[in-house]
């Protein structure tokens, strides 16, 4: 149940770090293209379109209407985090790095314990007995040693 419980809190927090995201991209484009610039792209046509990608990877996570597409917007998910946490080091500005970190961690979680929660399993995740075994042990040790 816990497992359930993860997956869904982590699933809406990385989906809310998501669209907020894609909410300053819409509403303060000019201030996005800006801090790129910062970072060293001079890319600022493509504010729209990963407005747009920010808005559609969590959409395809919660609704999960096809479970390669969920697992395809869970790997663009990870790389967009993984280069925005580089570019933020690269650059010497580690705390812009940290809301990257956070998402790699709840979206680790969500990709993790999906199987848990969702009725049609992805391939590509580890399975719920595999996860809920590994975490069975670590509590039944815990009790034991007490």
């Amino acid at each position: 149940m816990y497992l359930t419980y993860t997956y869904w809190i982590s699933t809406a927090l990385v989906s809310l770090l998501y669209v907020s995201s894609a909410v300053l991209y819409i509403g303060k484009a000019a201030y996005v293209r800006h801090a790129q610039a910062e970072l060293g792209f001079s890319a600022g046509y493509l504010v729209p379109f990963m407005a747009a990608i920010k808005l559609l990877a969590p959409l395809v996570i919660l609704s999960r209407f096809n479970v390669a597409l969920s697992d395809l917007a869970y790997a663009g998910m990870f790389y967009h985090l993984v280069l925005s946490a580089l570019a933020h080091l690269g650059v010497g500005k580690p705390k812009g790095a940290i809301p990257a970190a956070l998402g790699l961690i709840l979206l680790f979680a969500s990709f993790a314990t999906q199987n848990t929660a969702r009725s049609s399993a992805s391939p590509y995740a580890p399975a719920a007995p595999v996860i809920a075994s590994g975490l069975y042990s670590e509590a039944v040790l815990h009790d034991a040693s007490e």
